[in-house]
């Protein structure tokens, strides 16, 4: 057990709402098709001036503010996105600038785990801050999609949405409750063609003539996602919970990744959970990469839906293939 808090949350969300019939009409999909196939009714696009900086600035001024703090007082800065603002430097950095901080003042680095950037930069960030090597981190998680997404394979493109969150990470008050009890990661890579952009890297770069297009745009096979992930999540989560001796019905809210209509059903059809734990927002903000766990979560808290004390599981499958897991009270 970890003696560390998110202390606060914060969330940005772009402008432009595109619902889900404006996207079948674009990519000529039958009326309906889009809900049916995947539960999601609306989803935000950055526009004009909303940049992946622009909103991480955003939702970390929110988080801060509900922390307690100022800008200045954050020591670490750590971006967690699958789409930096540019490839260098660091998203974290940028982040830092715009929010006016002091040269120096904090130390900034990113984590580019995909859709589990987030729980791997908590994961790393409270050991620490535990530590003491830092005293109050930011976390940012700031995802826009729209170039990456292949209207060839609708499946996949119609899924994303963009948003940005933040988390404020400080240790524990010693007479507060809130603290990371345990956390676990697996990968198996037998999945690592299952989701990827095969360009961006040195192995397509962008520069080379021999680089086309669609070589920077997302490519998923959801259906062996779904396999795999099936196969493994099972066994992958039991073991977690055994080794905190928490229960699902001990849990009181379960954010997971918000994937698909799919992945999260299996919370409750498969995994033991009902579906007055699970927070969901996939209808109204559909997957939003690194950013969608801790945009449901701010908004859960901003509901009323989840509140100090609360025993919460942070659950989330990434490309590679990746599992993750985190157990904290709130």
């Amino acid at each position: 057990m970890l003696p560390v808090k998110i202390a606060g949350l914060g969330h940005y969300l772009p402008r432009v709402c595109v619902t889900s019939a404006q996207l079948e009409e674009k990519l000529g999909l039958p009326s309906g098709w889009i809900e049916r196939r995947t539960g999601i009714r609306e989803r935000r696009y950055a526009s004009g001036d909303e940049t992946a900086l622009t909103m991480a600035a955003a939702a970390a001024r929110m988080a801060t503010a509900a922390a307690g703090l100022e800008i200045g007082e954050l020591d670490l800065i750590v971006g967690a996105s699958s789409s930096p603002h540019q490839m260098i430097p660091c998203t974290a950095a940028l982040v830092q600038r715009e929010l006016g901080m002091p040269d120096g003042h904090s130390a900034c680095f990113d984590v580019n785990a995909t859709c589990l950037s987030f729980l791997f930069a908590l994961q790393t960030t409270v050991h620490l801050v535990a530590a003491g090597v830092y005293r109050n981190a930011l976390i940012i998680s700031s995802e826009v999609t729209a170039n990456s997404l292949n209207p060839l394979e609708p499946e996949s493109a119609v899924l994303m949405g963009d948003a940005a969150a933040a988390a404020v990470i400080c240790r524990t008050p010693e007479d507060g409750d809130s603290a990371i009890w345990h956390q676990k990661f697996a990968t198996f890579s037998s999945g690592v063609d299952f989701a990827q952009v095969v360009g961006c890297g040195t192995s397509h770069h962008p520069n080379d003539p021999r680089t086309v297009p669609h070589m920077n745009t997302f490519h998923m096979d959801g259906p062996a996602i779904f396999k795999l992930a099936g196969r493994k999540l099972k066994p992958f989560l039991h073991s977690f919970l055994e080794t905190i001796d928490w229960r699902p019905e001990t849990i009181d809210a379960v954010i997971p990744h918000q994937a698909s209509r799919h992945g999260i059903e299996f919370l409750t059809s498969r995994l033991g959970f009902n579906s007055g734990q699970v927070i969901i927002n996939l209808p109204n903000r559909g997957n939003c990469i690194a950013a969608s766990v801790p945009l449901a979560l701010a908004e859960a808290v901003c509901q009323g839906q989840v509140e100090r004390g609360d025993r919460l599981l942070l659950l989330a499958t990434g490309a590679g293939l990746t599992l993750g897991a985190i157990a904290l009270t709130f």
